[in-house]
Formats: C-alpha cells, sequence, structure tokens
C-alpha cells in the first residue's frame, strides 16, 4: 500500500532540491512536491497508527518545508528533508517520537530534547540518589542492539550544586537524554520500513516508562500529578 512504505521518487525529489535549492525552482515543481508530501504524511499517518498499539499519542506534526532564514546564515529558502514528531498523551506519558526522511540521513529519534529546568533538575536529583534503574534500562542487551548509546549534549565538569566525582556524574552532565537510530536508504526503501520503526519505537517504552514515573513523582516516590 501506498502509505507503508517511502518511494524512491521520494527520494529522488529530496535530491534534486538539495541541488536546486531556490524559490524559482521550487515554484516550478511545487505539484511535485505536494504529490510527495501528500505521500509521506500518510506514511507518517501508518506510522502513527502503529504507535497507537501500544502507545497513547495525542498529535501528529509535521513539520514545513519552509526554513525560517531570518536568523541562519544558510539562506537557502526549503529543508531538504521530511520531518515529524509524535507527542504522548497526558502528563503523565513524557518523552517523544521523531522520524526524519533525508537521503543518506534518515534516522529516527526519541527521549527528552529539551527538558525544562524542573524536570532536568528533577531527572539529576534522581540519578544522583540511584541510578541503578536508570543503568539497567538502557544498558539492556535487546535494547542497545536497537537503539545503542544515550545521546545528548551535556555540561563540561557538573551542574550546578553536584558533585563532579560522583559515580553518576556520566548521567548527571547530561542536559538532553536521547536515542538515535540511524537508516540507510535502502532500509528506507524497504517494504519493511515502517515496520522497523513500529519495532523500535516499541523498544523504547520501557525507558519512557521509567523516566515517566520519575518525571511524575518526588524523590519520595509520591505522585506530583493533581
Amino acid at each position: 500500500m501506498q502509505n507503508e512504505s517511502i518511494t524512491k521518487e521520494v527520494l529522488h525529489f529530496l535530491k534534486k532540491l538539495e541541488k536546486n535549492n531556490t524559490r524559482e525552482w521550487f515554484t516550478e515543481n511545487k505539484k511535485t512536491f505536494k504529490r510527495h508530501e501528500t505521500a509521506v504524511k500518510a506514511f507518517y499517518n501508518h506510522v502513527l497508527e502503529q504507535l497507537n498499539t501500544h502507545d497513547e499519542i495525542e498529535k501528529l506534526k509535521m513539520f514545513r518545508i519552509y526554513r525560517d532564514v531570518r536568523f541562519s546564515h544558510d539562506k537557502t529558502p526549503y529543508k531538504t528533508h521530511f520531518a515529524g514528531s509524535f507527542s504522548r498523551s497526558g502528563a503523565r506519558l513524557r518523552g517523544g517520537y521523531y522520524l526524519r526522511i533525508k537521503p543518506g540521513e534518515s534516522f529516527v529519534a526519541t527521549g527528552f530534547w529539551d527538558p525544562g529546568k524542573e524536570d532536568l533538575l528533577r531527572l539529576r536529583k534522581e540519578l544522583e540518589l540511584d541510578a541503578s534503574d536508570f543503568r539497567k534500562v538502557i544498558e539492556d542487551k535487546k535494547f542497545k542492539k536497537i537503539w545503542g548509546e544515550l545521546q545528548g549534549d551535556q555540561v563540561k565538569t557538573a551542574p550546578k550544586g553536584f558533585d563532579k566525582e560522583h559515580e553518576n556524574i556520566d548521567l548527571i552532565k547530561k542536559k538532553q537524554f536521547i536515542f538515535v537510530r540511524n537508516f540507510t536508504d535502502d532500509e528506507v526503501l524497504g517494504d519493511d520500513f515502517g515496520k522497523k520503526i513500529g519495532a523500535s519505537f516499541k523498544a523504547i517504552r520501557p525507558y519512557f516508562d521509567l523516566m515517566s514515573d520519575i518525571l511524575t513523582t518526588n524523590l519520595n516516590g509520591e505522585s506530583i500529578l493533581d
């Protein structure tokens, strides 16, 4: 079915856009873009359906192809990829999913890209107290086979108020808590690409379940939700 795969034509169009990233070329080829955009949105909705079989997704957000160039050195007007995010429902379900389609650089990502000040402090306090459950989840062999190592920006030494010699400082230093899985173009074009994404997102659930539990309780394990 069309909505269950990404076609060669989609990747070919994105390659051409990268070589011809001008308003004139895009205007001439806008009908073609809209056709591919519709097909890609259908694929993202297919991924959404899979997610909702094991999670509760509040919304799918497809990002626009137009770039905001006001404060960028790169003045090319269009992105050369398709991208979208899937937001989990309610205050008790934390974390998010992301999917990008770009020739040679397609990937899925999950986790916490920009945790707020309070959430970040709560996570660091938890890791300062005890990181054993956290490490057990992210170091599980099956988990690591799919998602690899924890990624994300971090401070250089230690956040203010934390001991730089703490045994869990490698985790406490994190400002982001994300996982990324890359896909080759052959994988993107495969009939089972949607299934691979679905399996990857399902595999992240132990991590999301733990993080949601941390971020909805205090250090005593008491719920902070109304």
